[in-house]
């Protein structure tokens, strides 16, 4: 149980740091730290669950398979912006170019492929 909350700690603390940089994801830390909590720590669990900026984004994953539009279009801007500004001014390297550009046409996809929730969690 010990190992799960601690897990649970770091992928909210990698799911934090996916604001702010590029190319690292968000929402699937978020997740994984609400699976995470949930099999460790019931306070933690609710406090994630409720969170509110993070909380409906979890309870429509975990009860539809869905994100609202708004989460989609935020994630798809999230991922083009900051993933070609990365592309554009700070990846050098043609083959990490190649590469960057990947991850983030798979992240496009992926993120596309998920269904739109017709109302938030509430």
């Amino acid at each position: 149980m010990l190992l799960y909350k601690l897990l649970g700690f770091i992928l909210v603390g990698l799911a934090t740091l996916g604001v702010f940089l590029p190319l690292l994801p968000t929402t699937p830390f978020l997740l994984l730290a609400a699976g995470c909590f949930a099999k460790s720590s019931d306070k933690w669990h609710q406090w994630l669950i409720t969170n509110r900026t993070f909380g409906p984004i979890i309870q429509n994953w975990h009860e539809k398979k869905c994100m609202s539009c708004s989460t989609k279009i935020v994630a798809i801007l999230s991922i083009v912006v900051f993933g070609g500004y990365s592309i554009l001014f700070v990846i050098n390297d043609l083959n990490l170019r190649l590469l960057s550009s990947l991850i983030i046409a798979t992240g496009i996809y992926f993120v596309c492929r998920i269904k739109v929730c017709l109302t938030m969690a509430d």
